[in-house]
């Protein structure tokens, strides 16, 4: 039987991530530190859910305790370890850096020395689409430059990529690094687009959209973006050919992989769906773009498409209006 540990278990992508695995047999640890950043009701819910299915274990603890992933990966043993568990928001991070220096570099560093201590077979560390920054090159691909975040909460991202290359590198822990393009779905966060969208039109109230509504974003649905991990986890760098696009690093066992639908959508059909979706018309208030902001995203999947095969790519539509059914049913609205 395999062993995972999930990071952030608690968290939008750990939770479904975990109901996968569990699904299929593994074991999981999970650790969460339940934060306010959003409402700890949700988080539980979802720890319940998990709780109630066989193989699951919770833990609740900052990944940044010293010695803490230490202890639990002595137990447990893991095959993979996957860290998901951050400080999200770039907006937060304007308001609150220090939050994101706590979680982001002193917990991704808390992982590394566990991972040292306890290799596990695999090492998967969440990333962001955000670590391309002022990169204007679309779409994104792995082996662009990316140099000039715009947040906060991308340069501390940009640096877990950095750390994780350089424990790869001493200490042959092979890893990979996720970037994440704009995840939605079922139990999504309420800081999200997606979610404050759905909040505001089923209850009346307008909707703030940004950059006038001259947005691109790279919607990437929570089951595709699952299923493109768990193949990943099988994808050990140094044992999978890629072709010249392939980010392996030339002196370690370390790469940085999209997963996106590699298809933008504009942000006015995203709300046109989600006005689809709850039946009622959105009162749109434009807005110019916020600080940290960028105006699109866009994933080059070439080099996911080579080492795990194409990914479901679910259409944003039927996407969303599961996200609405869910909100519907978990919220009685």
């Amino acid at each position: 039987m395999k062993t995972a540990l999930i990071t952030g278990s608690a968290g939008f992508i750990g939770f479904h991530l975990a109901q996968r695995l569990l699904g299929e047999g593994w074991t999981v640890r999970g650790i969460d530190s339940f934060s306010d950043y959003y409402d700890v009701g949700l988080k539980r819910r979802r720890h319940e859910i998990l709780s109630a299915l066989p193989g699951f274990e919770g833990v609740e603890g900052r990944v940044e305790t010293p010695g803490l992933l230490r202890e639990i990966m002595q137990d447990a043993r893991p095959d993979i370890v996957v860290h998901l568990a951050a400080q999200a928001g770039v907006r937060h991070s304007i308001d609150a850096p220090r939050s994101y220096v706590e979680a982001n570099l002193l917990g991704t560093y808390e992982v590394l020395e566990a991972a040292r201590a306890i290799p596990p077979k695999h090492l998967l560390i969440a990333s962001t689409s955000s670590a391309f920054g002022a990169n204007t090159k679309m779409p994104y691909a792995e082996t662009d430059r990316a140099d000039h975040q715009m947040s906060f909460y991308a340069a501390t991202k940009k640096a877990g990529e950095s750390m994780a290359h350089s424990y790869a590198h001493l200490y042959g822990i092979p890893t990979t690094m996720f970037r994440f393009f704009t995840v939605y779905g079922p139990w999504g966060r309420p800081d999200m687009a997606l979610f404050k969208f759905t909040k505001a039109i089923l209850s009346g109230q307008p909707i703030d959209i940004y950059n006038n509504g001259d947005m691109l974003r790279d919607f990437t649905f929570i089951d595709d973006l699952v299923e493109g991990i768990v193949r990943l986890s099988a994808a050990i760098p140094g044992t999978v050919p890629a072709g010249d696009f392939d980010s392996l690093s030339p002196v370690a066992p370390w790469r940085v992989v999209n997963i996106g639908n590699g298809t933008p959508v504009r942000l006015l059909d995203f709300v046109e769906a989600i006005e689809d979706a709850t039946g009622r018309r959105a009162e749109r208030n434009l807005m110019p773009m916020q600080p940290g902001d960028v105006p699109a995203t866009w994933a080059d999947a070439t080099l996911i498409d080579a080492l795990v095969g194409k990914l479901p790519h679910t259409d944003i539509r039927d996407g969303v209006a599961r996200f609405v059914d869910w909100y519907r049913g978990y919220y009685r609205v």
